[in-house]
């Protein structure tokens, strides 16, 4: 039975986008513990974006879009998440974008694979004025390592349009990577990638890719906190030139400690 459900998780994971500038962020496979729900705030910046309204979406220079996401752990391998998006984009003012709901489960530690293994699935919708598909889903599969001082995280993600202006629903590749060395006591220093690569059945041209690369700070070894920054490179003329990005992470537990 365990290897029958090794083999399907692995086959998901080969069969199966960049993220928007709304939640960027490389997953890592754990998944929330039970009685435990981590609240975060995705605050992200453009410094140089796109400067005109492009297929009815609002332009994204100079505009700050911020997160709510809230994740709880239902169990020791799965938990769910929701995701609350808003944007100020100079001259609309301060916006509600839309909503996500995301569950994801892990493959369990009795299994004694060799790298973190988990997969997430994200559906919700947005508002025509911020994507040109209002209803998505992800497929995100997750797979991670550490060694010693070095860890690394791959999500070969799949984006899929359930309802947008095009009226296409065939996957986008969109993976995304993250390499970080702890350089320090409680801190790593690292490189996310993410790109967009275009439909899996007709890959675009470089020029019409999606890709950025981003410098990044992770705190490391904090129970109740977690923090990420980065300032990011668009490398194609498809992509915004230059993001910051912040994380701010807050872990909440339910059950209280007994006392002694």
């Amino acid at each position: 039975m365990r290897n029958a459900l090794i083999i399907a998780f692995l086959l998901i994971t080969v069969g199966l986008g960049a993220q928007d500038n709304y939640e960027i962020q490389v997953y890592g496979s754990q998944t929330q513990l039970p009685a435990s729900t981590m609240f975060e705030l995705h605050s992200n910046y453009t410094f140089n974006g796109a400067k005109n309204v492009s297929d009815g979406v609002l332009p994204s220079n100079h505009s700050l879009h911020e997160t709510l996401e809230i994740t709880t752990g239902v169990s020791n391998i799965f938990e769910i998440g929701v995701y609350l998006f808003t944007a100020y984009i100079p001259g609309h003012g301060y916006q509600v974008a839309g909503s996500h709901l995301r569950p994801r489960i892990m493959a369990p530690a009795r299994w004694k694979l060799p790298v973190g293994l988990s997969l997430s699935t994200e559906i919700g919708y947005q508002q025509p004025d911020f994507s040109t598909s209002t209803w998505s889903l992800e497929i995100r599969p997750i797979i991670d390592k550490q060694w010693n001082k070095w860890y690394a995280s791959f999500n070969p993600t799949l984006g899929v349009s359930l309802k947008s202006r095009y009226n296409r629903s065939t996957p986008t590749f969109e993976p995304n990577l993250k390499v970080y060395y702890n350089m320090f006591k409680n801190a790593g220093i690292g490189i996310e990638y993410y790109g967009d690569i275009g439909y899996v059945n007709s890959l675009e041209n470089l020029s019409q890719q999606s890709d950025a690369i981003f410098v990044s700070y992770d705190m490391l070894n904090n129970a109740k906190w977690e923090f990420n920054m980065g300032a990011g490179a668009g490398l194609t003329s498809a992509t915004d030139r230059f993001v910051f990005k912040m994380i701010v992470g807050r872990r909440v537990n339910w059950k209280s400690k007994p006392h002694s």
